[in-house]
């Protein structure tokens, strides 16, 4: 039980700070939700000038459901906006919904790094299911502790999590990259409303440096226990 009490307590560690970072966004958020565009947009009308402005005219903006629950969806080509953004005519929605129109213009023009974090998405999710299986045997449960080829395929499954936590990082930075350019250069958030833009999108991108930085001290961990128990 030592190897998985092990991991537990660097999965507390991680989700702590996690936890700190996912708070300072929703904190920013609500902050600058409270902050009017000169421009009266609201999140639905900034995407769609923004997917105009690209000459993308195949993506849906809709609204969905939720808190900061926003996405880009490649397979149907929608721009999912949550309610607060969808309708929102604030800095805070004028920046979400800019930065998943800019995942719209990475598809548009087959953003490298978009592609092959979408290519490996299938493998991701066959991975993500079995991790919990496999730590439960490879860390010290059912008497199976230290098996040094239980740990490998765990190692494996949780090195191809890591690796997609690491490409996602930059499809983000350069979906909030396109996102502070089109809301700088037309004017859609000026001064301090561009400000406040990237403050918010900064804490956004945070919390995927955090997952990326779990997901490498959680594999390190297990790389480490792998060696260990091979060299026994």
């Amino acid at each position: 039980m030592g190897g998985y009490m092990g991991y537990m307590i660097i999965v507390g560690v991680m989700s702590l700070l996690g936890g700190f970072v996912s708070n300072r966004l929703k904190s920013k958020f609500k902050k600058y939700a409270q902050v009017g565009l000169r421009s009266g947009l609201s999140g639905k009308e900034v995407a769609e000038q923004m997917l105009q402005h690209y000459g993308i005219h195949d993506v849906q903006v809709v609204q969905g459901q939720g808190f900061l629950s926003d996405h880009y969806n490649p397979g149907t080509k929608t721009v999912s906006l949550s309610p607060d953004v969808y309708q929102g005519r604030s800095i805070s929605a004028a920046a979400v919904a800019a930065h998943e129109c800019g995942h719209a213009v990475q598809h548009d023009t087959s953003y490298a790094w978009l592609k092959m974090r979408s290519a490996l998405v299938p493998m991701v999710n066959v991975a993500a299911t079995a991790q919990q299986y496999l730590l439960m045997f490879a860390l010290g449960m059912f008497g199976m502790s230290n098996n040094p080829t239980l740990l490998f395929i765990t190692c494996a499954a949780f090195a191809v999590t890591a690796l997609f936590s690491f490409i996602t990082l930059p499809v983000e930075f350069d979906a909030s990259r396109r996102a502070l350019v089109w809301l700088d250069e037309t004017g859609v958030a000026q001064g301090e409303e561009y400000d406040g833009a990237k403050d918010a999108l900064k804490w956004a991108a945070m919390t995927y440096v955090a997952a990326a930085l779990s997901a490498l001290v959680i594999l390190l961990y297990l790389i480490l226990r792998y060696v260990a128990a091979s060299q026994d």
